[in-house]
């Protein structure tokens, strides 16, 4: 069975990759190298057994918090690029910070298996990352 929780978390960033020119950047990502902000919607699903005792994969309180400490903590209200030593040399696209957030989350379900990461970066756009099995 599977379980989504859905929270939500704002952060800023900039497309910019240090070995390129102001000018490269610009020409690559256009306004995207400007600093500029989202209102992320995340959506974790884990999968499991429901116990027997409970009827629940997981505790959502728990899931809750577990999801506040490894990801809310770290990622709402901070600059991408200047507060996480993640994207210091690594841009922080939807699909990065996906899976960036599947390393912090993943190893702290113990119960139950993360089965996907669900980004939006606004109403128009998200990515799913399912693990190492969607790595290319």
């Amino acid at each position: 069975m599977r379980l989504t929780k859905r929270v939500e978390f704002c952060a800023a960033h900039r497309y910019s990759r240090r070995d390129w020119s102001e000018a490269e950047n610009r020409q690559a990502f256009g306004r995207a190298a400007n600093l500029h902000g989202h209102n992320y919607v995340l959506e974790v699903t884990i999968e499991g057994e429901p116990s027997a005792e409970t009827g629940m994969v997981m505790d959502l309180k728990t899931l809750k918090a577990v999801i506040s400490e490894a990801v809310l903590d770290r990622l709402d209200h901070v600059n991408l690029n200047v507060d996480l030593s993640e994207f210091r040399d690594k841009l922080p696209t939807p699909e990065n910070l996906a899976v960036q957030i599947w390393h912090w989350l993943a190893p702290r379900l113990t119960d139950c298996r993360l089965q996907r990461i669900r980004l939006h970066e606004d109403e128009t756009l998200y990515v799913d990352y399912l693990g190492e099995q969607s790595d290319v």
